[in-house]
């Protein structure tokens, strides 16, 4: 008796005795973790090479390397370059456009005009798919909750049936529904715990670039006073 109510109560037997809108919402929140789980570890490595390649260049324009120099090589690398350094390269670009003697308030609006679009582009990329991640989080355990209540909905159907119920007509329809809350929570909080850490990370990143345009201005702006 004890083995046959173990092997009713498996995880594989209970899944595979749902019903299928049961196991409808099962296959969505399987889909939706492994997708969470694919631009968990996408962003984690983003974010990484982006805080990394923000430092290098930072520590380079710093060292005072020569502002042409530092543009031909951002230039000429631009698919391999960072998201400060691709900022640089646009706002650099614009600003050698304009002529000596030009007015340098225009010359300088153009060019953090020419940066601040570069800014809204990698910030972009940046934040690219933690909408989704927001989505999972907020959303699964709902969804999860709908197969839990339509599996217990079920199980008190089959009840209905009976003329003595027992623990043992119950139990396989309302742990089948449980599976469907516990697979929701599974799929909520990595996408809960990586949304808000990728948004705190990317939103740091945001700061520096920021910073980095402010003086990147003032730089320029320096150099456009002795042209």
């Amino acid at each position: 008796m004890n083995t046959t109510v173990t092997q009713d109560l498996s995880l594989f037997y209970l899944i595979s005795s749902a019903s299928l809108p049961v196991q409808l919402v099962m296959l969505l929140l399987l889909i939706a973790s492994l997708l969470s789980w694919w631009f968990i570890f996408r962003k984690m490595f983003a974010i990484r090479l982006a805080i990394k390649q923000s430092d290098e260049f930072e520590n380079t324009f710093w060292r005072g390397v020569d502002l042409n120099a530092l543009y031909q090589r951002a230039a000429g690398a631009r698919e391999m370059a960072g998201s400060m350094e691709r900022i640089f390269e646009a706002g650099f670009r614009e600003f050698t456009k304009h002529q000596a003697g030009m007015d340098i308030g225009a010359m300088m609006d153009s060019t953090r005009g020419a940066m601040r679009a570069a800014y809204q582009r990698e910030m972009d990329r940046l934040e690219s798919h933690l909408s989704f991640l927001a989505t999972v989080g907020s959303v699964s355990p709902y969804v999860g909750l709908f197969g839990t209540v339509w599996g217990i909905m079920n199980s008190f159907r089959e009840l209905s049936n009976l003329t003595q119920a027992t623990i043992a007509h119950v139990a396989p329809g309302i742990a089948e529904a449980l599976i469907a809350t516990a697979m929701g929570l599974f799929a909520a909080i990595p996408a809960v715990i990586a949304y808000n850490r990728y948004a705190s990370d990317t939103s740091q990143l945001a700061t520096r670039y920021e910073s980095f345009m402010e003086e990147l201005s003032n730089v320029l702006q320096r150099r456009a006073a002795k042209l």
